[in-house]
């Protein structure tokens, strides 16, 4: 697995790919390297996926992107995928309730802890915007990065929401 850091304007994020796909992106201050996942081989600029995926965050972060387009390689359930599936689907500068993303999976609004679980483990976040998932009263609920990062890059895609 290869790792690489690049700066953005809600702190350093480091991006993990493996040998085709984008698998993880940490928010900083970043956990140590699981010894688990193997031996690591460090940061590399030069990996294809890596580098094509901090050149769409960077345009992202600038505002000229609205949709990425990475080879994603996630470690998650069935469900956790048909979750995160749902969640890209959630357009640029738009929000859903964890109830709505409930019911687009044609599961019952009550579902919503279990779609709030899943989306709260979601390991690529901004890339699948799990952001982009609200409150059912409109309020901005748990983000793994933070309730400031996930306001910032609400903010970032429609001021007029925050």
């Amino acid at each position: 697995m290869t790792w690489l850091v690049i700066p953005s304007p809600i702190g350093d994020l480091r991006l993990h790919a493996g040998p085709d796909a984008l698998t993880r992106i940490e928010f900083s201050p970043f956990p140590d390297l699981p010894d688990a996942d193997g031996p690591e081989t460090g940061p590399a600029s030069a990996h294809p996926v890596l580098a094509l995926a901090a050149t769409q965050l960077r345009e992202y972060f600038a505002g000229t992107r609205t949709k990425f387009s990475l080879p994603l390689a996630a470690s998650g359930t069935e469900f956790q995928h048909r979750v995160w599936d749902e969640l890209v689907r959630i357009g640029y500068g738009r929000t859903a309730s964890y109830g709505e993303v409930a019911v687009r999976l044609g599961l019952p609004p009550g579902a919503s802890r279990a779609v709030g679980l899943a989306n709260g483990r979601n390991p690529i976040p901004i890339v699948v915007p799990c952001h982009r998932v609200i409150g059912a009263d409109g309020t901005l609920t748990g983000y793994a990065g933070g309730l400031d990062r996930k306001r910032l890059l609400l903010d970032l895609e429609n001021p007029a929401l925050v």
